[in-house]
């Protein structure tokens, strides 16, 4: 079978309870190389604690992980971010008062610790100065570099945030709401930037902007109320009848 075919992390009937509330129900999707997955929903349907319990930032209830052949279920954060799964965030997580290069720098330096040599300036490592410079190429950020990160636009803030996600050098990028906030042309670049980057990394995107999901997804999962109501390509999910009344509040 083709490597293109097979998922790289896939979740099988995943769940959380938090108490006596079940916020997501047995869920499962598949992320390949060469595919944005987008998860929508309304304002508590689950995607975030999807998405934290795929980065492992919360455990799962029930249900199984796999990342590359492996069951990564009971991995802790920090382990899967070693083994390539990175992530983003609603909120804006820089560094506002340093450089946009050194904000992409300590992520590399994160990623690729070497605690043995601390008779050496981090600054001066090759290593993550390289990745940092590469990550920020290939977001559009090389000619900020020596900017104060805190004086970036907010589109720009959101494209370092990828940046320094992609500094660590991941194979999964999970997405929570990159576009939030954006404006058209701002929206453009980013869509621009995660069509590029779906060609070396399996990412799944969480958004509220049905436009912009609708033309960069490749597969759409919809969700409501911690369940997968439907999971298809964009051509079927924007006639789907269940999405049409739960999710795009239309009657078909």
């Amino acid at each position: 079978m083709n490597d293109a075919t097979v998922p790289l992390m896939q979740a099988v009937r995943l769940t959380r309870r938090f108490g006596g509330l079940t916020a997501v129900n047995e869920v499962s999707v598949a992320l390949q190389i060469g595919h944005v997955h987008a998860v929508i929903g309304t304002n508590g349907a689950g995607k975030s604690t999807l998405i934290n319990m795929l980065s492992g930032e919360l455990p799962v209830s029930g249900g199984t992980i796999v990342l590359g052949g492996t069951d990564i279920t009971a991995w802790s954060q920090p382990a899967r971010s070693r083994a390539g799964v990175g992530r983003s965030y609603q909120r804006t997580t820089i560094f506002p008062e340093l450089s946009v290069l050194e904000n992409c720098r300590l992520s590399a330096q994160a990623a690729r610790q070497r605690p043995w040599q601390v008779w050496e300036s981090a600054a001066r490592c090759p290593h993550s100065g390289s990745v940092a410079r590469d990550a920020l190429e290939r977001t559009g950020l090389a000619n900020v570099a020596t900017r104060a990160a805190g004086l970036l636009s907010h589109g720009q803030k959101r494209q370092l945030e990828i940046a320094m996600c992609l500094a660590t050098r991941p194979r999964v990028l999970l997405l929570d709401e990159p576009l939030a906030g954006m404006g058209a042309a701002e929206t453009d670049s980013m869509l621009t930037l995660l069509e590029a980057l779906k060609s070396t990394h399996a990412v799944l995107l969480v958004e509220h902007d049905m436009d912009a999901v609708f033309r960069v997804a490749d597969v759409i999962t919809v969700m409501v109320n911690g369940e997968v109501i439907a999971s298809d390509v964009p051509q079927v999910i924007r006639t789907h009848p269940e999405v049409l009344v739960a999710y795009l509040g239309e009657e078909h």
